[in-house]
């Protein structure tokens, strides 16, 4: 991985990102969630009154300890279900597929026993292509360097 550009979507410009420990937990835990498509950064950011897709470029530290899924798959899913329930992990940054509201709730149903596995596997198709790289812990977050923000 050499440099590349991500986007985060926000109601504010973050010059200086943080770890962000929300209530809610998320795909691949705590941390700080950019993208490399800059209209899902827009989609995020499009839930605010004022919308901000900040710009960053990244240079990977191969040091880093890096969690990286190419797609869909089971090893995946079971680790946003362990994620989504809390459970921490030892990664500094984790990239895959974002699991949107809609296969979030075919992740609930499995979860539930409502649905089998196989099941959720013919749901979850995604609409348009998603991504979201989540900076972990502090080293991963001096990959990140900030580049501009624009309001939508």
């Amino acid at each position: 991985m050499g440099k590349m550009t991500v986007y985060h979507g926000s109601y504010t410009t973050v010059e200086k990102p943080s770890i962000i420990k929300g209530k809610n937990t998320k795909d691949f835990g705590t941390g700080f969630y950019c993208t490399v498509i800059r209209e899902q950064a827009e989609r995020w950011a499009k839930r605010y009154d004022k919308g901000v897709v900040n710009t960053y470029t990244v240079r990977m530290d191969t040091s880093l300890n890096i969690l990286e899924f190419k797609e869909m798959t089971e090893e995946w899913l079971d680790f946003i279900i362990d994620c989504r329930h809390g459970k921490e992990h030892t990664y500094d940054i984790v990239i895959g597929a974002m699991a949107n509201d809609q296969i979030y709730n075919f992740i609930a149903d499995y979860i539930d026993g409502i649905i089998t596995r196989e099941q959720f596997w013919s749901l979850a198709k995604f609409k348009y292509p998603t991504h979201q790289i989540n900076f972990c812990t502090l080293a991963a977050l001096k990959c990140l360097t900030f580049v501009a923000s624009e309001e939508i």
